[in-house]
């Protein structure tokens, strides 16, 4: 029986990707995505078992922001939490989302909203300047966390801008 879970701000939690591993970091609470909690996770990858200072891994490389449910993750067995430490520097991130996703596979849109975390959404339309560099803002089912942090992108199907 998996062990109840309390989830703090702050949370570091490991992914074990075969023969390696790498972390995340609840970062966040984001009122402007259906309350969803959002997470940084590092770019760094150890070796699996290794023990490492927690500070450490939260002043590492961030790869990439994300909305998930993290308690869903620890449930399946996808995450484990390893640990508390403070939310290093500013949690600056934009996402976005497009009124063409879900819409019979539209390859390139041009109507995007963008917004930061707790903020209202702002229509922009095509993504230009520093509205390219947003992520992804639906919220993200755990498995596919997990598939960006081992093979670099999703693997559902999303607009694309360009």
């Amino acid at each position: 029986m998996i062990k109840r879970s309390i989830i703090k701000l702050g949370d570091i939690f490991v992914v074990k990707l075969g023969d390696y591993q790498k972390y995340f970091q609840y970062v966040a609470d984001d009122m402007s995505q259906l309350n969803s909690r959002v997470i940084r996770a590092f770019k760094e990858k150890y070796p699996i078992g290794s023990i490492l200072d927690l500070t450490q891994i939260a002043s590492g490389e961030i790869e990439f922001y994300a909305h998930t449910s993290i308690k869903l993750g620890v449930k399946m067995q996808l995450w484990e939490k390893v640990g508390n430490t403070s939310v290093l520097g500013n949690v600056d991130v934009i996402f976005r989302d497009s009124k063409d996703y879900g819409e019979n596979k539209v390859a390139i849109s041009e109507r995007w909203y963008v917004w930061q975390i707790n903020e209202n959404f702002r229509y922009v339309g095509k993504l230009k300047g520093e509205n390219r560099q947003a992520e992804v803002g639906v919220v993200i089912a755990p498995k596919e966390v997990v598939e960006r942090m081992k093979n670099g992108k999703y693997a559902y199907y999303y607009p694309g801008f360009e």
